[in-house]
């Protein structure tokens, strides 16, 4: 089965950057397709962003475009969030999630999720 393993979230101010960081286990494949998604108190799981990890290809909320870049690592899978000019109203619990092959923004396609690590960002 697949794990995931989040960090790097924290306290930052507004306009900051930060990464997180998402770990699968050491036998994930790397035919698996991974996301971002977010939540905040009171709100629905969002789409933030996806990453093929066969072809490197991605998807971004329009919310996030420019600012968020979702990469992957090249040691045991890896895959980052490397958050920029960061605005209050990306405070959220920020979770990684993995599933077989294809790019998708639906939380539903998604098998396998992480923890979920917390993101503050203070105006």
């Amino acid at each position: 089965q697949v794990q995931l393993v989040e960090s790097g979230g924290g306290l930052v101010q507004t306009g900051g950057s930060l990464r997180v960081s998402c770990a699968p286990s050491a036998r994930t494949l790397a035919t698996y397709a991974m996301g971002w998604f977010r939540q905040a108190p009171g709100k629905e799981r969002e789409f933030v962003a996806a990453i093929n990890w066969s072809g490197g290809s991605t998807l971004y909320a329009d919310s996030v475009k420019g600012r968020f870049t979702i990469f992957r690592g090249n040691m045991e899978n890896t895959v980052f969030l490397q958050m920029s000019s960061l605005k209050p109203e990306d405070t959220a619990v920020y979770y990684c999630a993995a599933r077989l092959y294809s790019l998708s923004s639906e939380s539903a396609d998604y098998n396998y999720w992480g923890q979920g690590t917390q993101v503050t960002v203070s105006s």
